[in-house]
């Protein structure tokens, strides 16, 4: 799977013979820089340009062109060098134009030889810059990474070989635009490319100029682009949630930065499928200068719950890139800083008088700003997140809307199921104030697990029954809002409470009849409700893989089973255990679900024979707990449970809605 870069983030490399793709919307310059230990240049010897184009383990073009491909063998690289820096620019004195801001994003994919992408980076934010150190590969104990640099230079060349501590800096830069200007090197118009952001068309690997993946080779033998769209016949899909995100499994795609001062660009992958019918809505015209004001229901699909959720979905993308953007500018910031201070400090002359304090201003002075650029594009980007939020939340259908949405006071018993079921909210650090539903497709692929320990908690609870009780209301609300959101008679809910403990938390799915049975208590009943969803699961196993769904016993229950089982271990023995992981890894595809209400560490004397069991399950928390974890962008979600407001009877009533449409069911 394909990686994809924010600013700042690294990734491993497997391979040591690659090629970089870079796809811009003009005509650019390609060079790459070898860097020690440090990222110093040791001289003009250790750029690669259209000049020079070649040097041990890389090869770049020799054109200024839309679109290149570098080639790289890290093996083949010196000792001495340990970081192999990709450079673009924009060529001078050939009448482009002069700025990074009035271009496309260029877009930047690692691939190996077989045109695999390995990571890929779209270089978004760039305004008044010419040139850009775009991507880094690093040595790092004897193992090679790729990281998103994204820095750009309103000097050009120039300024950027001088940062990097090449005593030529201009003769070399002069010679890399005199190369070009004078046609040594000819500059290769930008390919014809179909609307939209290059960056939203790059989840596909691209070919190359040649659709039949031959390369074509230049004078020096390097590969050279021809002027024909490597994008033409390329069709978008409609991606999916990212890996074990709170949202699923997804290959996201690189959206666009905003235009600087201007609205989030809220036309995410999800909303840019030609399939479904363009949503019925539209947003008012916005004034000049005003962001466009959000409408609910903006995203692609068939229906209006469709859409609300592929929006969901894109607001939860909006926050995790531009949190990120904002953490990879502090990041830079921050490291920007301590290279200057190290520089001043490593000069004895600066230590001494007023010019070492001076320098030192300078540079705190440089990160105060650089923060604040990012801070306020943050607060820019949270400010039209939180409007669309504003707009959707009480748009949201039941399925999807916490307790406390008014729609659950008009609530009626569903015809059909829903596409997802919201299990919480989800927040980042940055922006506490801003919530993000967290929905999860139906029916379930997993089970739920509702921790009741203190391990990972912030310490708040103090007293173990209390925030058992929480947890056990926890998995009540989550029960209820299941039965809420299927048909009648689609979902029924089994409980084990060994020692009863829960009785006082389980009282709404008691008093209202919803449950299949009374919840089991004692070690026969545990036995007794294992044994009969066991038996499910192999019966239904067997009919479907002997092609015979029709075939399963008369009166046999077809609905969705959820199990929940709470103070797990206690009343569960060697067979039981054996069982309950049976379910977990087998009940989910034929309709079985868990939900367990249990400590881990209470379980630990079992050993490790159910940790595959908690791997199983999706962990959630009855209080705010920051452990969902957020691969794609690095970023660790906080997770809040939705439950019922203190003092509301919408549980009740609900719930009494269910068992009344239940009875007339049976």
């Amino acid at each position: 799977m394909t990686a994809e870069l924010v600013r700042g983030q690294n990734h491993p490399l497997s391979q040591a013979r690659l090629e970089i793709r870079v796809s811009a919307g003009t005509p650019i310059v390609a060079a790459a820089a070898l860097g020690d230990e440090q990222g110093r240049i040791h001289g003009v010897e250790w750029v690669a340009h259209p000049g020079a184009p070649t040097l041990p383990g890389l090869e770049v073009s020799r054109q200024a062109a839309a679109d290149h491909r570098l080639a790289v063998d890290l093996d083949a690289m010196p000792e001495a060098v340990h970081r192999v820096s990709v450079l673009l620019a924009l060529p001078t004195g050939v009448g482009g134009p002069t700025s990074f801001g009035a271009v496309p994003a260029p877009f930047l994919a690692v691939t190996g030889l077989d045109g695999a992408e390995v990571a890929s980076y779209t270089i978004a934010g760039l305004e008044s810059e010419s040139a850009v150190v775009a991507l880094e590969l690093y040595r790092r104990q004897d193992a090679w990474k790729v990281r998103a640099i994204g820095q750009g230079y309103a000097g050009g060349l120039a300024d950027l070989f001088n940062d990097q501590g090449l005593a030529q800096a201009h003769q070399l830069a002069g010679g890399i635009n005199d190369a070009v200007a004078q046609g040594v090197a000819r500059s290769i118009p930008a390919p014809p490319r179909p609307d939209g952001d290059r960056s939203r068309q790059a989840a596909a690997p691209a070919v190359g100029p040649d659709q039949s993946g031959q390369a074509q080779q230049g004078t020096s033998g390097a590969t050279a682009p021809q002027p024909t769209s490597p994008y033409g016949n390329q069709t978008p899909g409609q991606p999916t949630p990212p890996p074990n995100s709170p949202y699923g499994t997804t290959d996201p795609t690189q959206p666009s930065a905003p235009t600087p001062g201007g609205p989030i660009d809220y036309s995410h992958p999800r909303r840019q499928n030609a399939a479904p019918p363009p949503p019925p809505p539209t947003a008012p015209p916005a004034q000049p200068g005003q962001p466009a004001q959000p409408v609910a229901g903006d995203a692609t699909g068939w229906s209006m719950e469709e859409r609300l959720y592929n929006q969901v979905w894109g607001m939860f993308e909006d926050l995790a890139r531009t949190t990120a953007a904002y953490r990879s500018a502090v990041d830079f910031a921050e490291s920007r800083m301590e290279k200057e201070l190290d520089q001043v400090l490593s000069d004895p002359r600066s230590r001494i008088g007023g010019q070492g304090d001076a320098a030192r201003e300078a540079a705190q002075a440089k990160h105060s700003q650089l923060v604040n650029q990012a801070r306020a594009t943050l607060d820019r980007d949270l400010a039209q997140l939180s409007a669309e939020s504003q707009v959707v939340e009480p748009a949201l259908p039941p399925a999807y809307a916490r307790w406390d949405n008014p729609v659950w006071h008009g609530y009626r018993v569903p015809m059909e199921i829903p596409m997802a079921l919201r299990l919480g909210e989800l927040h980042l650090p940055e922006s506490a104030e801003l919530r993000i539903p967290m929905l999860v497709r139906l029916p379930l692929e997993r089970g739920l697990w509702i921790d009741s320990g203190r391990s990972s908690l912030d310490g708040s609870f103090h007293d173990s029954h209390d925030l058992s009780r929480l947890a056990m209301e926890t998995a009540v609300a989550h029960a209820a809002r299941l039965l809420a959101v299927y048909p009648a008679g689609e979902f029924t809910v089994h409980v084990i409470d060994p020692a009863g403990s829960g009785a006082q938390a389980l009282a709404p799915l008691v008093q209202t009849g919803v449950l299949a049975a009374p919840p089991a208590v004692g070690a026969a009943g545990v036995a007794d409700v294992l044994a009969r969803l066991t038996q499910r699961v192999d019966l239904v196993q067997m009919a479907l893989r002997a092609g015979a769904p029709d075939s399963l016993p008369p009166g046999f229950d077809t609905s969705q089973q959820l199990l929940i089982v709470n103070d797990f271990p206690h009343g569960f023995d060697d067979r039981a255990v054996n069982q309950l992981r049976y379910l977990a890894d087998e009940g989910p595809a034929v309709g079985v679900h868990l939900m367990m209400v249990a400590d881990r560490e209470e379980a630990a004397g079992y050993g490790p024979l159910l940790d595959p069991l908690w791997r199983a399950l999706l962990r959630l928390t009855p209080v705010a707990d920051d452990h969902l974890a957020d691969p794609w962008v690095g970023h660790a979600w906080t997770y809040e449970p939705s439950l019922v407001p203190p003092g509301s009877q919408v549980l009740q009533q609900v719930l009494t809605q269910v068992a009344a449409a239940r009875a007339k069911h049976w």
